[in-house]
């Protein structure tokens, strides 16, 4: 069908990369807090561990206003919901910047949060209309890039700034970034206007087509799986005897999580199916492999390396899924996989906790393996709608979206 968005059949690298940096921020300012917190509790007059509901109250936020605020914006010009996001990053690290009052961070924090929740549901959408279908995926690719470098080196960066410079010049670094990117949207990402009434989807509607389920349903198998061992790194390659060698680890693993979304984006258009099942498949046999090996330091940085193969390219592969599955409604879609996925996360650090307190970090591979083969499951028999054979665009065809 003819739609606002017949573009050419070339990426649009600076706008792409625009809303790759949103993600960027996103991430960054999440996680900042977890490797500052001593100095935060310093700063407000409370514990490290009060200190660490920063994270939590955004995580709140994010998941609590992601479905409903997507929902009240469809009808909104897209470009207008971005800016308002980054604008509320601009806002939120700026008050947690300058306050000296806990409540007032911890609100500020909230509210950051709600933020990363209505930008997580756009910018997926967002990259996928700058391009032909059949570039969607490797735009998506692009548009999420942001993610796994945050993850290595943002927030080490972040750690070391605020250590180099105090804890509220690396969140009013934050806000100076934010005020850039406001400046790249307006020069480089294209604007399209939201959904008419016509077009729109009930909440309830788009969670029951088809697909949509299964691949939620393999969202938070693979990220709870994930989070798990994540979340509880540190103890868990103690054992090999790298407790001060963490991020090391975890640069081995983020290295290979930013080579994944390049080779993600080489094949998502037209082996989808296969490469969810083959990341899924060499997840489960790092897990294996951490459950025979987890005492020898260089089984956990080759286990590190390649579970990053498998999870750098998850983020492009579930949302192109679940965006293809979910056809019209593929901003609500969205909006329930930051649920999801937010979800998985909490319940990682709570699964891992109780593992940790009561069977130690033995039992992680073999938890991750069950979760795991359940996800492989849910995808293999999602072959007709979610994680169709084949070529996407010739599904796409097929499906009539």
């Amino acid at each position: 069908m003819a739609t606002d968005e017949q573009q050419g059949e070339k990426l649009p690298m600076g706008a792409l990369l625009a809303l790759a940096m949103t993600g960027f921020i996103c991430i960054v300012t999440e996680t900042l807090p977890a490797g500052l917190l001593p100095m935060i509790g310093s700063g407000l007059g409370v514990s490290a561990s009060l200190a660490g509901q920063m994270v939590t109250v955004y995580a709140l936020g994010s998941l609590l206003a992601a479905i409903p605020l997507t929902i009240a914006t469809q009808g909104w010009r897209r470009r207008t919901v971005l800016l308002l996001t980054i604008l509320g990053f601009l806002v939120f690290n700026s008050i947690t910047a300058l306050s000296s009052q806990y409540w007032l961070t911890l609100i500020a924090r909230f509210f950051a949060g709600v933020s990363a929740g209505l930008a997580w549901s756009l910018i997926a959408g967002y990259a996928r209309r700058m391009v032909v279908p059949r570039l969607q995926g490797r735009a998506l690719a692009v548009a999420m890039v942001g993610t796994p470098i945050a993850l290595s080196l943002g927030v080490p960066l972040g750690t070391w700034l605020g250590g180099f410079m105090g804890w509220r010049m690396a969140f009013g670094l934050m806000s100076g970034l934010t005020l850039v990117l406001i400046a790249w949207v307006l020069i480089k990402v294209p604007d399209y206007p939201g959904q008419s009434s016509s077009q729109r989807l009930a909440l309830r509607q788009v969670f029951f087509t088809p697909g949509v389920r299964s691949v939620l349903g393999v969202v938070f198998t693979w990220m709870l799986a994930h989070n798990i061992l994540y979340t509880y790194i540190a103890p868990f390659v103690a054992k090999a005897g790298l407790a001060s060698d963490v991020g090391f680890v975890l640069l081995a693993f983020g290295v290979a999580a930013l080579a994944s979304i390049w080779v993600t984006g080489r094949l998502v258009d037209r082996h989808l199916r296969k490469t969810v099942l083959a990341s899924l498949a060499t997840f489960a046999a790092v897990s294996v492999f951490f459950g025979f090996f987890s005492s020898s330091a260089l089984a956990i940085y080759a286990g590190a390396f390649i579970w990053g193969l498998t999870f750098g390219g998850a983020a492009t592969l579930l949302q192109t899924a679940l965006a293809d599955a979910a056809g019209k409604g593929a901003d609500v879609a969205l909006s329930m996989n930051v649920v999801v996925w937010n979800g998985a996360i909490a319940s990682g650090g709570l699964l891992g906790g109780v593992l940790l307190g009561h069977w130690g970090v033995g039992s992680f591979p073999w938890v991750l393996l069950m979760l795991l083969l359940l996800s492989l499951v849910i995808a293999s028999r999602a072959q007709v709608h979610g994680f169709t054979r084949g070529d996407r665009q010739s599904s796409q065809m097929v499906a009539g979206h």
